[in-house]
């Protein structure tokens, strides 16, 4: 049965990385739902995080063979309830749907979002929360005009608590 994974992989910052990353999930015919690249909490380590809809025998397999590449450290997934996640979402909107005080700045204020610029044109907006929850505010903002917008990958640290320094620590001992 397919559910929703959330893959870490730890690699050295190497140029052209990432395209070898995703040409596994290419060559596999799984699609990527959403990825982000960032520094982990180690020096000179970086992280991807790449959400997929598999099966966990796909997953697992994947996930080996990611580590399979020399500069990958560590490769490592996990249900949705195994992580702590979160994502991030920019609105543009026109600033005179704001400026009239009505239903459009009711809903940003409902969904606890932040006004991040307010132009003469436009005013932006940030979101952050899963998913649904972006995609709710998007929904009731489009209406009004929704000039621009664009969400983020999801970020997410695990719940174990295993972390990636005793990972590195476990490989250097073995």
């Amino acid at each position: 049965m397919k559910k929703k994974y959330t893959i870490s992989v730890f690699t050295e910052d190497m140029v052209g990385l990432l395209n070898r990353v995703t040409i596994v999930f290419t060559r596999r015919k799984i699609n990527i739902e959403s990825i982000a690249a960032s520094d982990s909490e180690v020096k000179d380590i970086h992280r991807y995080t790449i959400v997929v809809t598999e099966t966990e025998e796909t997953v697992k397999k994947v996930t080996l063979q990611l580590e399979k590449q020399v500069e990958v450290i560590k490769a490592v997934y996990h249900l949705d309830d195994e992580v702590i996640y979160q994502e991030i979402a920019l609105f543009k909107v026109p600033t005179s749907i704001l400026l009239q005080g009505g239903e459009a700045e009711h809903i940003v204020r409902s969904h606890h979002a932040r006004v991040l610029s307010v132009e003469t044109q436009f005013t932006v907006i940030e979101k952050t929360g899963h998913k649904d929850e972006t995609q709710k505010l998007f929904n009731e903002l489009e209406p009004f005009g929704i000039l621009e917008f664009v969400r983020s990958g999801r970020v997410a640290i695990t719940k174990p608590m295993r972390t990636l320094t005793s990972i590195v620590n476990e490989l250097e001992n073995a």
